[in-house]
Order: structure tokens, then C-alpha cells, then sequence
């Protein structure tokens, strides 16, 4: 008699339907797991400043057109109007941190796999609002001068 043959299954990218988490996902907490270990590498304040600016860079720079000029231009529109802010890998994505807190942070579409690509915030952003509801991620296709504008408010309200 013969015993059946265990076979090891790999979890689709159905995976989420299951309960599990998508490939996508996957590869996005592997690359915070690499950044908190490159973090933790890090040496001085600045030496870490200087390396989180400069991946961040590197991440945009990789990012097919037009995400790339989305995340360029955004790059300019939040450090004018947050200076303070300072850039940040988050879930291998472009984000922009308060004391090693991000703030606000842009995912790629085309990285996604989406239709579009999302400006969000984080819960550490100001937004707060009396109504008890406010918005806290934006699809983003696009930026006109009033969008960049609008976004530089909502920026600037985030950080306080």
C-alpha cells in the first residue's frame, strides 16, 4: 500500500480572498522588514536623514512614467509646504515623516497594479475634523495647479 505524496502549495495571488495575504502584499511587508533593518544600520541623526532621503529618491526615480512625475512633483509640493517634513520609505513606498512618524505618503498605481495611484495620510496627519469624518487617502491620476495647491493646504494642516 502506498502512502499519497505531500506536495507543498505556494498561496496564489488569490490568496486574500482566503484569508491570506496577496502577493502584493507580501512584497510590501518584506520591503518595511527591509527598512527597518536598514534603519536600525543607520548611523547619526543625519547620516540616517541623508539615507532615507536618498532612497527614497532612488524608489521614485525607478517608478514607471507618469507615476514618476506624480511622485517628483508631490516631492516638491510637500517639502514646500512642509519643510519640516522629512522623506521616508514607507511599505516601500514615497512617504514624508514628523519625527520618524510619516505624515503623508504616495503609492504608486502602476506598482499596485491599480487604476490609479493614491495620495494618503497616515493617523499621525492633523486632519482631524468636528464632524468626525474626514478624508484620509485620494486617488490620484493627475495634479493640475489647483490640486497641487489643495494638497499643499492639506499638507501643511497635517503636520499642524
Amino acid at each position: 500500500m502506498s502512502t499519497p505524496s505531500r506536495t507543498s502549495r505556494k498561496p496564489d495571488d488569490g490568496a486574500a480572498a482566503s484569508g491570506g495575504f496577496s502577493r502584493e502584499e507580501r512584497v510590501a511587508m518584506k520591503q518595511r522588514a527591509a527598512e527597518l533593518k536598514a534603519e536600525a544600520r543607520r548611523g547619526s541623526a543625519a547620516e540616517k536623514a541623508a539615507a532615507e532621503e536618498a532612497a527614497v529618491m532612488a524608489k521614485i526615480a525607478a517608478m514607471q512614467q507618469p507615476d514618476r512625475a506624480l511622485a517628483e512633483r508631490l516631492h516638491a509640493i510637500v517639502t514646500d509646504a512642509a519643510p519640516e517634513l522629512s522623506p521616508k520609505l514607507y511599505y516601500g513606498q514615497p512617504g514624508w515623516a514628523q519625527n520618524g512618524k510619516v505624515i503623508v505618503f504616495f503609492r504608486s498605481g502602476l506598482d499596485d497594479k491599480a487604476r490609479y495611484s493614491t495620495l494618503g495620510f497616515s493617523v499621525n496627519a492633523k486632519l482631524d475634523d468636528d464632524a468626525g469624518l474626514w478624508p484620509s487617502s485620494y486617488a490620484l491620476d493627475h495634479l493640475t495647479d489647483e490640486s497641487a495647491e489643495l494638497i499643499g493646504r492639506m499638507v501643511g494642516r497635517a503636520v499642524g
